[in-house]
């Protein structure tokens, strides 16, 4: 099994920032891409930021400029810096990965738990 354990979710002002990161562990041969995704009440889950094992990136149009996501091959580690936060930002932001288990030859995509991002003065 793999798990991704997220943290850095809280609670900050309008203007502030807040670093996530998911670490991905378990029975891993390979991580391929790696994203952070967000679901506010009342709504569906919508991709915030992809990142490739190569360093690819893409960005949903509303975090463009204020958001940059990068990782650590080495610590199957992802992180999602989020700078000029708004109190749109607010939500459960949840972590993705696209893994291929030790055993298997295909890869799954495995979710985090979420970590709550409350931006709220």
């Amino acid at each position: 099994q793999v798990q991704l354990v997220e943290s850095g979710g809280g609670l900050v002002q309008p203007g502030g920032s807040l670093r996530l990161s998911c670490a991905a562990s378990g029975s891993i041969f390979s991580v391929n891409a790696m994203g952070w995704y967000r679901q506010a009440p009342g709504k569906e889950r919508k991709l915030v930021a992809v990142i490739t094992s190569g360093g690819g990136t893409n960005y949903a149009d509303s975090v463009k400029g204020r958001f940059t996501i990068s990782r650590d091959n080495a610590k199957n580690t992802a992180y999602l810096q989020m700078d000029s936060l708004k109190p749109e930002d607010t939500a459960v932001y949840y972590c993705n990965a696209n893994v291929r288990y030790t055993w298997a030859y295909t890869y799954v995509d495995v979710w985090g738990q979420g970590t709550l991002v409350t931006v709220s003065s």
